[in-house]
C-alpha cells in the first residue's frame, strides 16, 4: 500500500509565521513530502501567497490584502503576528514561490477565490498560477507555455471557487485540480460534482467529512483523497487508517512521525 504524503499546511506554521519562506523553510528540515499554500492577488495583480482577506494579524483589520499594491505589501512585516523577535520578511509572491520550492517538494496551490472578488480577478489568478507553473493553457491573454505530463501532480491547484477549477480546466485541460469541499457538503455532493465534472483529479475534504463511503465513493472514481488539517492524533489515524493519498497537517513532523513508525 502506498503511504499517505504529508503536506505542512502553510508551511511549519508553528514555528514560523505561516507562508513565509521561514516556515516553508523550517517544514522543510522534515521529510515531508509537500507544502500547501495559498494564493491570492495584491491590487496591482501581481499573485502572492496568503490565506485571509483581511490584513487583522498586520495590524491592519479593516484592510484586504487587494488594498495594497505588491510592492507595499513586501514592506509589511507579515512575521510579526507570529513572533515580535522574527526576522521581518515582506509577503512572498506565488513566482518567488515556485522558483524556490518546486524542485524541493510537492506542491499544492489553493487559490483564494471567493465572492469578495470579481470573477475577472478570479480568472486572473488562475491564468497567472497556471501560466507561472508552466501548464500549457488555452485561455486569453495567454502565450501558451510548455505542456505538462498528463500525469503529472508534483504540482496540483486546489479552490473552494469551482467555477474557477471549471474555467482552469478550459485553461489547461490535462492539468490536476483538486475541489476543496466545505465542512457542510455531503455525500451527495460528492457524487454530484465528480458526475458534472469529471475532469476534477480529486477532492480535497475536511477531515470530519472522512468516512467509508466517501472514501469508496472516490477510489470508485479513481480520484486523489487529501484531507485537511489533521492536527490531533485522532485526525492523524483516521486519515492514515482510511490511506488517504494527501495529509495536510499544521504539525507535519507528528503526522510524518505517525505514518513511518
Amino acid at each position: 500500500m502506498t503511504k499517505s504524503l504529508i503536506f505542512a499546511h502553510r508551511g511549519a506554521n508553528k514555528e514560523a509565521a505561516e507562508n513565509t519562506r521561514s516556515a516553508f523553510d523550517k517544514a522543510l528540515q522534515y521529510p515531508i513530502d509537500g507544502i500547501e499554500t495559498d494564493v491570492q492577488l495584491s491590487r496591482d495583480e501581481v499573485a502572492v501567497l496568503w490565506h485571509d482577506r483581511f490584513l487583522g494579524k498586520l495590524g491592519y483589520p479593516v484592510k484586504h490584502i487587494d488594498d495594497f499594491d505588491y510592492a507595499r505589501l513586501q514592506a509589511m512585516n507579515f512575521a510579526a503576528h507570529f513572533s515580535p523577535g522574527a526576522r521581518p520578511e515582506g509577503i512572498m509572491s506565488l513566482q518567488a514561490f515556485l522558483d524556490t520550492y518546486r524542485e524541493r517538494c510537492r506542491l499544492l496551490l489553493e487559490i483564494k477565490n471567493r465572492a469578495w472578488e470579481s470573477p475577472s480577478r478570479h480568472e486572473i489568478k488562475v491564468r497567472q498560477t497556471l501560466e507561472m507553473i508552466g501548464a500549457r493553457t488555452s485561455c486569453p491573454q495567454t502565450s501558451g507555455q510548455d505542456a505538462r505530463v498528463p500525469g503529472d501532480d508534483a504540482i496540483m491547484v486546489s479552490s473552494f471557487n469551482l467555477d474557477s477549477l471549471v474555467y482552469a480546466h478550459r485553461c489547461a485541460p490535462q492539468f490536476p485540480l483538486v475541489y476543496n469541499f466545505e465542512p457542510e457538503q455531503t455525500l451527495a455532493d460528492a457524487r454530484q460534482v465528480l458526475a458534472a465534472q469529471p475532469f476534477l483529479h480529486g477532492l480535497c475534504l475536511p477531515i470530519e467529512s472522512l468516512d467509508e463511503a466517501m472514501v469508496k465513493l472516490l477510489r470508485d472514481h479513481e480520484k486523489c483523497i487529501a484531507v485537511y488539517t489533521c492536527n490531533s492524533d485522532e485526525e492523524i489515524n483516521k486519515a492514515l487508517d482510511f490511506g488517504v493519498d494527501i495529509l495536510i497537517s499544521d504539525v507535519p513532523q507528528k503526522a510524518l512521525q505517525m505514518r513511518d513508525r
